[in-house]
């Protein structure tokens, strides 16, 4: 049996693209999913262009798997694998891969992934190498078959690409413009990975609260009411949804909080600088008090609601006051995680060819403040929780602890407890004993 070998990086949405395509290609050509590179006919590389360095991290990777897999098949005498590589860095970097490593044979973007099999088809005829990067979701999940390797979370994407075009971002180049599958579509797959022992069901999209889908009425939903469809499904006892943008808000989607019990209350709403003057030369579309407007609502609704969020710092032009906003912001809100980052130029996005940039020795400072700052409420926040009962969803076995479980709260607050292996894909009733930087511990109330 063929076997594949495949590395991930970056998203959750990357993460769900991987698991249809190897469900597809088991399916369609035989091959055998493998942890071990070397063993491996095939390896293929799922890549991210969001994250900083994203090529530089995809070519050092790539020769040091190069070598290690060649190495082993020479001394195997078998053939040379074959590599791909496929995602947001394929889509942006196209070609060039080829150049930069010339072992590569295949190169395919984000929305090619269902054409995977004519391909390795095509080149197992011909010598030479392949680029797709053609940009046409549409048919790609028509023709993906769905994951059958279904873990107590599962994750669906609803809704791909960007109308946006913020100043630093290359989605809407990698992924393309907003495009919003049917609901009867997402509502069958949802039905599929109850029956394959889902709990929670994730929902995905680059702007996931532009979701613009259509039933078979004709009847167009917005992501309040797709969620409103999704919860009256027997089985879904979770939803959460990432990843939101602060122009797409909706007081619907605020005050369904109040209304389906499934829901987790945990919002994702990125809003990368506290100052409206970066906000505006970013293009985000909106501003600082109306970001505070919609967590004041979603606190509101639920006090217990978890934000999180992703920031940016040295953003061409940042002033030392600029920045300064966005530290006080972070006191304002409290949020309960976020992400952030140093700002790196892409190729393409109108913020590379802005002047004033930030010297990066002060970026690097700024973003050290920024964190501190963050860890500090993310711990506080942590810590607010202890003696609260949380309902969490056993994931698996903690990494750290003989007997111990770890698992999510509706908060996305990970909580690790001792407890036996038949609670995995259930949740439990925990009492929280003790709030640390990442993470939660505590005791089941049903424990033995």
């Amino acid at each position: 049996m063929k076997k594949l070998y495949i590395k991930n990086f970056g998203c959750q949405m990357n993460e769900y693209d991987t698991s249809r395509i190897v469900e597809q290609l088991r399916v369609s050509r035989g091959y055998q999913r493998t942890d071990m590179p070397e063993q491996a006919d095939l390896v293929l590389f799922n890549t991210c262009h969001i994250r900083e360095k994203a090529e530089e991290k995809l070519f050092s990777e790539l020769g040091r798997l190069h070598k290690l897999v060649a190495t082993a098949r020479q001394a195997a005498g078998q053939e040379p694998a074959l590599f791909g590589v496929g995602g947001c860095v394929a889509q942006a970097t196209g070609e060039d891969i080829f150049r930069r490593a010339p072992y590569v044979r295949l190169v395919f973007g984000p929305q090619t992934y269902h054409r995977l099999p004519i391909m390795l088809d095509r080149l197992q005829r011909e010598d030479g190498h392949l680029c797709d990067a053609e940009i046409a979701p549409e048919s790609k999940f028509d023709e993906l078959p769905q994951s059958q390797e279904v873990g107590p979370i599962a994750s669906v994407t609803v809704q791909e690409g960007c109308n946006k075009f913020c100043a630093f971002c290359v989605v809407p180049y990698t992924r393309g413009r907003e495009w919003s599958r049917p609901v009867a579509d997402i509502l069958q797959e949802v039905r599929h990975l109850v029956a394959q022992g889902a709990v929670e069901i994730q929902l995905l999209g680059q702007n996931v609260n532009a979701y613009q889908g259509m039933d078979s009425s004709g009847l167009t939903h917005d992501l309040a009411l797709l969620i409103r469809k999704i919860a009256l499904l027997p089985g879904v006892e979770r939803i959460r949804f990432v990843t939101s943008h602060p122009a797409d808000m909706t007081d619907d989607l605020v005050e369904i909080f109040a209304d389906i019990p499934q829901l987790c209350t945990y919002f994702h709403l990125p809003i990368q600088s506290g100052s409206d003057r970066i906000l505006q030369r970013m293009g985000r579309g909106h501003s600082r008090e109306a970001y505070l407007e919609w967590i004041a609502k979603l606190r509101a609704i639920h006090p217990d609601m978890a934000i999180a969020s992703d920031f940016i710092v040295g953003f061409p032009g940042e002033t030392e006051e600029d920045f300064q906003e966005t530290l006080r912001l972070v006191e304002q809100v409290s949020f309960d995680h976020a992400y952030s980052f140093c700002y790196s130029a892409r190729p393409g996005t109108q913020a590379a060819t802005l002047p004033d940039p930030v010297p990066s020795q002060v970026s690097t400072a700024r973003l050290a403040l920024l964190q501190e700052r963050l860890n500090f409420h993310q711990l506080l926040r942590n810590q607010q929780r202890v003696g609260h009962i949380e309902e969490v969803l056993v994931e698996g076995a903690a990494k750290k602890g003989s007997g111990e479980l770890t698992g999510r709260t509706p908060g996305f607050r990970k909580v690790n407890f001792p407890g036996p292996a038949a609670w995995i894909g259930q949740i439990i009733p925990v009492r929280i004993s003790e709030g640390l930087p990442n993470s939660l511990r505590g005791h089941a109330l049903n424990s033995p």
